[in-house]
C-alpha cells in the first residue's frame, strides 16, 4: 500500500532513507526551524532521513551564516536510535535508548559541553493499538525529551517532538509553554489524514 504513497515515492527518487523526510521539510518550510542550527541532536533516528536533510541544511548555514552575529564555522550533529542507523559523512550515529543513563554523557562529550541550537525527535513508541494506552507512552517518550531539551538547549534554542493526540495532550503543551516563549502544534502535509500524530514545537527557548 506505502508503495503507492506519493512521499515514499518521491523520497525514494530523491535519496532519502524514509518517507518522513517530508515531515521535517515541512516544518522546516513552515518554522525555519533551521535558522542559524550548527549543532543538533536528532532522537529516534532511524533510518536516518532526518539525519540527512539536518546535514545537509547544517553545511549551507555555514556559508548562509557566515557573519557577524552568531555562526561557527563548523557544524556538529547526532542521531541516536534503540535501532542501528546505517552510517552518514559527518554525522555521529549511535545506538542507545535515551532513558539509558549513560546518554547524557553521550551528549556532553560529543558537543563538548556546548549548548545545542536543534533538538529533533520523530522518536514513537512501538504501536500496541490501543490508543489509550499508546497515547500514555507516547506522552512519557514526551516527557522525557523534553528533560534533554532542558539540559541541552541552549537560550532560544528550538525542539521538535512528535506526540500523539488525545489524553493529556494539552498538559504536554501547557509543560511546553514553561520552557518555551511560543509552542505550536502542527500536523504535515505528509502525515496520513487518519493519523494522530501531532509535531509540538518549541520555538526560543526560556
Amino acid at each position: 500500500m506505502h508503495r503507492r504513497d506519493p512521499h515514499y515515492k518521491q523520497a525514494k527518487q530523491r535519496g532519502y532513507r524514509a518517507r518522513s523526510a517530508y515531515k521535517l521539510l515541512d516544518i522546516q518550510k513552515r518554522f525555519n526551524i533551521f535558522k542559524r542550527a550548527f549543532y543538533i541532536l536528532d532522537l529516534g533516528s532511524a533510518p536516518g532521513s532526518w539525519l540527512q536533510i539536518s546535514g545537509k541544511i547544517a553545511q549551507e548555514n555555514l556559508e548562509k551564516y557566515n557573519d557577524q552575529y552568531y555562526h561557527r564555522d563548523h557544524f556538529k550533529i547526532m542521531g541516536v536510535d534503540i535501532k542501528k542507523i546505517s552510517p552518514l559523512e559527518n554525522i555521529k550515529t549511535i545506538k542507545m535508548d535515551i532513558n539509558d543513563p549513560e546518554f547524557q554523557n553521550e551528549i556532553i562529550n560529543f558537543f563538548q559541553e556546548e549548548k545545542l541550537d536543534l533538538i529533533l525527535s520523530d522518536a514513537a513508541i512501538n504501536k500496541s493499538g490501543n490508543k489509550f494506552s499508546d497515547q500514555i507512552r507516547q506522552n512519557r517518550l514526551c516527557y522525557r525529551i523534553l528533560e534533554i531539551a532542558s539540559k541541552n538547549l541552549k537560550y532560544k534554542g528550538i525542539l521538535v517532538v512528535k506526540t500523539f493526540q488525545g489524553q493529556d495532550f494539552d498538559k504536554l503543551i501547557k509543560t511546553m509553554k514553561n520552557e518555551f516563549q511560543i509552542t505550536k502544534s502542527y500536523k504535515t502535509k505528509a502525515t496520513k489524514k487518519k493519523s494522530n500524530e501531532i509535531y509540538l514545537i518549541g520555538l526560543k527557548k526560556k
